[in-house]
């Protein structure tokens, strides 16, 4: 899935140019290369479907050379991840009516790229087998409130793998003291926004669950001339709604495996500045011509062609991206979602 905006990025992450196409880690690669990498030892190149919407086309294809162009699926409008996860299965379910899925993010960071792939084929083995719904979860580390929870209980059945449990329920973005409990019960994870299942089971859980977004994708004329107007179509009269909330929430068929595979969302500058090497004032920078006095604990991140000179912050996050500079306090991030607001309303859509 690549065809979100990343607002809490900005100004890096721009409406023309959205986090998933960045290189915000300084690696060499964008998350979207990332990502299409991470899933190689898994599938091979030809089974990579990337869904995103129609006005980053060109920018996929030119970030992946290896992506069959007929893999690229692009959505006349964002309507949130239950259509996107709907077009990607129907047409993958018309080709190949015993297709294993996995569904993901291409934009958030996992580290432990052996142990992801393990966690994957752990839970193909019983999507092949059964009816299910799996998610990858995230064992907590701290009560944060910008996560979704999943709250698990044994398996009703002995599983080969004891680390997928059943989903009693799930919590979108509690409060702190609701995510304090959570973290201290021990029964619950993260929700990592990693799925896994046949395309068989997803289109029957849409045809139960969702079943006028079933009808309308199915009734799309895949692989034909009249595929893209019956997308068009389908997207029209759909809802926009996520796959947690149509899907998963109501599913009694849900299970989630704790997996240890380095995630983060990279949902915040703050979760970037835990991924991000730091110097002897706990600075996180990337750009080669930064230079810091008397600042320490900044999260900095500047084009490679400008020079920036920081001095006397602490706690500071500082972005240079083309014709904009955002200096903010990490502990205020929340608010730069306010900060694009503002600018839309105040400058034009030509800084969004």
């Amino acid at each position: 899935m690549a065809g979100g905006i990343g607002s809490r990025f900005w100004p890096m992450s721009r409406t023309a140019n959205p986090k998933q196409f960045i290189d915000i880690l300084g690696t060499g690669r964008t998350l979207l290369q990332s990502t299409f990498d991470r899933f190689l030892p898994i599938c091979p190149k030809e089974n990579i479907f990337v869904v995103t919407n129609e006005s980053y086309r060109s920018l996929v294809l030119e970030q992946l050379p290896d992506l069959k162009p007929e893999n690229l699926l692009c959505e006349p409008a964002r309507k949130n991840t239950a259509p996107c996860i709907a077009y990607a299965a129907y047409k993958i379910y018309s080709q190949n009516k015993k297709a294993n899925l996995v569904v993901a993010p291409s934009d958030h960071l996992i580290s432990k790229g052996d142990t992801f792939v393990k966690a994957i084929k752990s839970c193909f083995r019983k999507s092949t087998s059964e009816d299910c719904l799996i998610t990858l979860g995230i064992r907590p580390t701290r009560p944060d409130t910008g996560y979704g929870y999943i709250q698990f209980i044994e398996s009703p059945v002995k599983e080969k793998d004891d680390r997928i449990k059943k989903v009693k329920t799930f919590t979108e973005k509690p409060d702190a003291e609701m995510a304090k409990f959570f973290l201290q019960s021990g029964d619950f994870l993260w929700n990592a926004g990693i799925f896994i299942w046949s395309a068989k089971s997803i289109v029957k859980a849409y045809q139960k669950l969702l079943p006028d977004m079933a009808g309308a994708f199915a009734s799309v004329k895949y692989n034909t001339a009249k595929e893209e107007d019956g997308v068009k179509l389908a997207y029209a009269s759909c809802k926009n709604i996520s796959v947690d909330y149509g899907v998963l929430e109501k599913a009694d068929n849900v299970y989630v495996r704790s997996s240890l595979i380095g995630w983060s969302d990279l949902g915040t500058y703050g979760s970037l500045y835990n991924h991000i090497p730091k110097d002897d004032k706990e600075n996180a920078i990337v750009g080669k011509n930064v230079m810091m006095y008397d600042s320490k604990n900044c999260i900095v991140n500047i084009s490679k062609d400008k020079l920036v000179v920081v001095e006397g912050l602490q706690d500071y996050i500082v972005v240079e991206s083309d014709d904009i500079i955002l200096i903010c306090k990490k502990q205020d991030e929340q608010r730069i979602r306010d900060f694009v607001n503002d600018v839309k309303l105040k400058k034009g859509e030509k800084f969004i």
